[in-house]
């Protein structure tokens, strides 16, 4: 009786594949390095070849997988199919598939990290939940900064949506509890703009002074149909909606301690400098950016 054979190691399979891959894209490295090496005539021809044979092998990978999708059982041979990386790496080459969705969206915040690092501030990738949802945090200087919900929607959002188009909803949540708890903030910096609004000068309307807001208090003003309440600590100025995050009642008959505000209605309590709800973590006010110039305090409105 024959003895049976072996089951190959999985992982030893994925790396084989990987090294296969990698040895024949240096050689067509190689091959492309020399025809840029021949006049136009030549290198154009073998380059309409090249373009053929791809769109030629796109199409035959595009209707074998759609046939293979049609039986259940080959549906999940194919997935486990796509998972070797000689064979995911063909039919990404052909866009039929794509990176993991965690891969496309931290190359996503790669693109706008640069920006946050300027200003002493980062992003993380928390979770994804599928099937269309993304959760990130502000670290550093973001997680405090007032214009925090600008910095999210100007420049996080639109970098992910970007690159994960099927992302539908995206989510910033705060530091959990016992790391707020026990966080240094001494190190703790407020920007009044984000550093996507430093970029552009056009968007802020002038609305009030600083001798509008008593030092450690609050002020509420409308404007463009928005109701805005103003926090002032010395020069520091943060601005938000009027509104709790919990049901929109206004807060500004609230209590106010040291910085922080208490719903008068259900006792949702917030930072004002940062918008930050201290009650339940994972929701915050609207916030808008501040600039103040002269004494005049301008601001932009998220939209």
């Amino acid at each position: 009786m024959n003895a049976p054979m072996p089951h190959a190691d999985p992982d030893s399979v994925a790396t084989d594949s990987a090294a296969e891959l990698a040895r024949i894209a240096s050689q067509i490295t190689k091959l492309d390095e020399i025809a840029q090496t021949w006049d136009e005539h030549h290198a154009g021809t073998l380059s309409a070849i090249k373009s053929t044979i791809e769109a030629l092998n796109c199409e035959a990978f595009r209707r074998l997988i759609r046939f293979l999708r049609e039986d259940p059982a080959c549906a999940v041979r194919l997935r486990e199919a796509v998972r070797d990386p000689f064979v995911f790496g063909v039919l990404r080459f052909h866009g039929l598939v794509k990176d993991p969705l965690e891969h496309r969206v931290e190359a996503a915040l790669e693109e706008v990290r640069p920006y946050l690092h300027e200003h002493g501030g980062d992003v993380e990738l928390v979770a994804i939940r599928a099937p269309d949802t993304v959760e990130v945090r502000l670290v550093g200087a973001c997680h405090g900064c007032p214009a925090s919900g600008q910095t999210l929607t100007e420049g996080v959002e639109r970098a992910i949506r970007q690159h994960c188009p099927e992302v539908q909803h995206i989510h910033q949540v705060s530091r959990p509890p016992q790391q707020q708890a026990h966080s240094d903030t001494t190190h703790h910096v407020v920007h009044f703009i984000s550093p996507f609004a430093k970029g552009r000068d056009e968007g802020w309307e002038p609305v009030c002074t600083l001798a509008d807001i008593p030092d450690g208090g609050i002020f509420t003003h409308s404007h463009q149909g928005h109701e805005l309440l103003f926090y002032r600590r010395s020069a520091v100025v943060s601005c938000m909606n009027n509104a709790c995050a919990h049901m929109g009642m206004p807060l500004d008959g609230g209590e106010l301690i040291e910085g922080t505000l208490r719903c008068p209605y259900h006792g949702f309590t917030y930072l004002l400098e940062t918008g930050e709800c201290l009650t339940v973590p994972e929701v915050q006010l609207t916030m808008h950016a501040v600039k103040v110039a002269n004494d005049v305090i301008s601001v932009r409105l998220a939209r």
